[in-house]
Order: C-alpha cells, then sequence, then structure tokens
C-alpha cells in the first residue's frame, strides 16, 4: 500500500507533459475535531493518490488545509470522493482563475499541530464565535463604508504585489504578528467600527475573526472565500474590481492577475515589476521581485555571491550545501540586505 510519494518533482512533470491533458488547481479548508488526524492523512493518501491528485495538504486535529491540482477530466470522482465524508459534503472550492497544469508536481499530506501556524492558544477563546462572512458584492459595499476598517490579513509579500484599496497592510512576516499590531492600532474603535478583514483564500480570517470578537470587537467581517472567490465572483457577477494587482498564491505559479496594475517594483533595481522568484542557488532559495533585465543579468540569483555559486560544477554546489540548514534566507521572503529596493 502507497502512502507516500515515489515519484521526483522531474519525473513528475514529465509524466503531465505527456498526458497533455488540462488540470485544475483549487483550495479548500475545513475546521472539524479529528481524533485520528493521521488515519485520515493515510486514508486521503490512497484515494487521492489514484486519481492523480498532487498537491499541498495540512491535516491537524483541528480541521484540514489544502491546496491542490486535479486533473480536469477527474474532477467529478474527486467532488463525489470529498461529498462522501460527512464534514466535507459540499465543503467550498477556490478553484483559481489561472490554470497552469503544473502547479503542484507532488502529493504531500502532513500531520501538523494546526492546519495554519498562528501561534494562537486556542482553548483561551471560541474559535466558532467567527465574523460574518460577506460575498464579492457585500464586502465592494462596506470597504466604500467610511466608517469600514479594511485590514489585510496576509504577510507583506503577499500584500506587496496586490492588495484592495484602502486596505490596511501590515508589515509583517507572519499571520501572528499582525494579530497584536491590527488589535493595537484599533483599540479605540471596537465598537464604531466595521473590521473587514480578507486573505487568500479565507482560513486566515476564520481564526482572526473570532480571535477580534474575543478581544471585544463588535462589528467584524471577512470576506468569504478571500480573494480567490472574490476574483471568481467579479468576473462572473460583472462586479467593480477593487483589488489592485496580483493574488499572492503558494504554489509554482506564485501568483494569479486579479487586476492590470503592477504596484510593487524589482527588488533589485527598482524597476516597476510583480514576478516573484526564488534565488536559483539552491542553497540560498530565498523569495524575491526580480524583473526579466535582472534576471538575466545576474542569472536568476539574489546576490553576487549567489551568482558566483550557480556557476560552480553542480557536485560542488551539493558539497557546499552538505551539512547546512535548509537555507535560512529562503523564509526572509524579500528581507535579505542583499535586495536594495526591498
Amino acid at each position: 500500500m502507497q502512502l507516500y510519494n515515489k515519484l521526483s518533482s522531474k519525473e513528475r512533470e514529465e509524466l503531465i507533459e505527456q498526458a497533455g491533458e488540462e488540470r485544475l488547481t483549487l483550495s479548500f479548508y475545513k475546521y472539524y475535531h479529528l481524533d485520528k488526524p493521521k488515519n485520515f492523512r493515510d486514508y486521503l493518501f490512497i484515494n487521492w493518490n489514484t486519481l492523480d491528485v498532487l498537491g499541498r495538504i495540512n491535516i491537524a486535529k483541528e480541521g484540514i488545509n489544502a491546496q491542490l491540482s486535479v486533473p480536469a477530466k477527474k474532477f467529478d470522482q474527486f467532488k463525489h470522493f470529498l461529498d462522501g465524508i460527512d464534514f466535507l459534503k459540499d465543503v467550498r472550492l477556490n478553484i483559481a482563475i489561472e490554470h497552469y497544469d503544473k502547479s503542484f508536481l507532488k502529493l504531500k499530506i502532513k500531520v501538523r499541530p494546526k492546519i495554519v501556524a498562528d501561534g494562537l492558544n486556542d482553548s483561551s477563546f471560541d474559535v466558532t464565535d467567527k465574523g460574518i462572512h460577506v460575498d464579492a458584492k457585500k464586502f465592494n459595499e462596506l470597504i466604500e463604508d467610511p466608517n469600514t476598517v479594511l485590514v489585510d490579513m496576509r504577510n507583506h509579500y503577499e500584500s506587496e504585489i496586490g492588495h484592495f484599496k484602502n486596505a490596511i497592510t501590515p508589515d509583517v512576516d507572519t499571520f501572528r504578528q499582525s494579530l497584536d499590531i491590527i488589535e493595537d492600532d484599533l483599540k479605540d474603535h471596537k465598537e464604531d467600527k466595521n473590521l473587514v478583514m480578507y486573505c487568500t483564500g479565507g482560513i486566515r480570517c476564520e481564526k482572526a475573526s473570532a480571535y477580534y470578537k474575543h478581544k471585544g470587537f463588535k462589528k467584524v467581517y471577512q470576506l468569504e472565500g478571500g480573494i480567490i472567490e472574490y476574483a471568481r465572483q467579479i468576473k462572473e457577477k460583472s462586479l467593480d474590481n477593487k483589488f489592485f494587482g496580483k493574488n499572492f498564491v503558494f504554489d509554482d505559479r506564485r501568483s494569479e492577475k486579479i487586476s492590470e496594475d503592477v504596484i510593487s517594483k524589482c527588488h533589485q533595481c527598482g524597476k516597476t515589476c510583480d514576478i516573484h522568484v526564488n534565488c536559483a542557488n539552491d542553497g540560498c532559495h530565498l523569495l524575491f521581485i526580480q524583473c526579466e533585465e535582472c534576471a538575466k543579468k545576474m542569472d536568476g540569483c539574489c546576490s553576487d555571491v549567489c551568482q558566483d555559486i550557480v556557476h560552480l560544477p553542480y557536485e560542488e554546489q551539493k558539497r557546499m550545501r552538505s551539512g547546512r540548514p535548509a537555507g535560512n534566507r529562503k523564509f526572509k521572503k524579500g528581507r535579505s540586505p542583499v535586495l536594495k529596493f526591498k
């Protein structure tokens, strides 16, 4: 019985190319008490592997958070399987507006302490006492209300390439950091302002809305389905688009274009640009914004040091990485001092 990947990313990529079939990129989450998350994890892997599902999925005692790639022709089978699980029946699926067949190249299902690393003590408040979910139409109305404070619950590297009109975008590296900053900034408006939140797919707002209600905020709202669902609704219902730029996504696409606006700049030369890349040096892998000119000049690297390394023989590069942690800088996501225009 296969419970883990047996193919490398390169092997899987070749199979996808040979198949030549359209794949759908989608995501979903559900908070639910799981008594045996490891058993559920194995159950999902066995069934999804047979459907050629790929993606990154976190399972915890509090539920599931999944980003997936599914063969389009097997979507109905996949949906039927989900509906056969009581707590996932009719779960909202956020389907990407931009399709890329190689958004994921492995099926990784991991058991984690939480489905989102939020750093919160859930026993201190009622996580089910959430804010009011609103669709794109109501969201647009709320954010035009002068009595509304709109907050982006994502991290700096996400909001840097795209965010909603008039949104507060905390300059933070983690979701947990933003919670205290926002509470402190809005401490005098817990009763008189509409606190409206959004994130990529909605999952961070689920926990944040309950947290802020616990902290005394009276009018708490969240964009249902996040930016992903908002983009779908404005297109289907011909609504005004209040989002500027791209939506950062956590797969190999790295982003989805929501509007034609480019609001960020290359971290190396300062030119208008919104293309996220990872440094070509596997020992670094820093996530940053790089324009095409700098990519060519720097061989896809973040610095002269990394550029020198990628010109070394491959075995020498492997030797240099041996025994070292998996590149601490990879998690700094644009904070590195080698980037002039971060």
